[in-house]
Parts: structure tokens; C-alpha cells; sequence
């Protein structure tokens, strides 16, 4: 007999930093919060990392299932928290494993920022 129970997921919002970029020019805080986003994304280790995740069956993955990035496992974890530091995964640990999922809404949000707007 298992003991194993599912959760519900609580619904997250997360608001989009700033608007497009077309639309006006950034303030000072909406280009720090977007700089550290991006930033955490510039490391070639952590977007293979986060199009890992972003990418995995099902929305989230285990970390053993996306370690295979080339470098060692202190270097992943590392790199892990860098990406959940700057908003862009989250993580829950089951057990001796910890899954990792990126929500729609900052998928959402950071496309928004890069979007153009549409011609009128």
C-alpha cells in the first residue's frame, strides 16, 4: 500500500515585468528585474538547464532527468539556483529528488516583453 497522496497545484500569477519593449521605454526598476531574468538566462549551462524543464513532458522535471549538461552535479545545482533566484523555475522536493517547472506565466511574461506590437 502506497502512502502517496497528489496535491493539488495552486494556480500562480506572475505579473510581466514591464511592458513590451515597443510599447514605451523601460524604468529604471523594470530594467533591473528584466537585466537579472535575462542575465540568469545569458549562461549558455543554465538555458540548456532551463529549456530542459521548459520543454520536459508534463511541465516539470526531476533534477536526474536534466543533469546531463556537461558539466558536474555542484555546477547544475548551482546553476539551478541561479535560474529559481531570478523567478524563472520553481522546485519541490519529493523525496531525495527535487522537480523543477517553469510556470506558463513567466513564459508568458517574458515573451511580452519581447513582443512587438501589432501594426495598426
Amino acid at each position: 500500500m502506497s502512502n502517496t497522496r497528489v496535491l493539488p497545484l495552486l494556480e500562480t500569477v506572475v505579473e510581466p515585468c514591464c511592458p513590451p519593449l515597443t510599447e514605451r521605454p523601460l524604468t529604471a526598476d523594470e530594467a533591473e528585474r528584466t537585466a537579472v531574468m535575462f542575465k540568469a538566462l545569458g549562461d549558455p549551462v543554465r538555458l540548456r538547464l532551463f529549456s530542459a524543464v521548459a520543454s520536459h513532458e508534463g511541465g516539470e522535471a526531476c533534477v536526474c532527468d536534466i543533469s546531463d549538461v556537461g558539466v558536474s552535479q555542484p555546477t547544475v545545482s548551482h546553476h539551478l539556483k541561479k535560474l529559481k533566484e531570478a523567478g524563472l523555475l520553481s522546485s519541490e522536493r519529493r523525496g531525495t529528488w527535487v522537480y523543477y517547472r517553469v510556470e506558463p506565466a513567466v513564459l508568458a511574461a517574458m515573451g511580452q516583453i519581447l513582443t512587438k506590437a501589432a501594426a495598426a
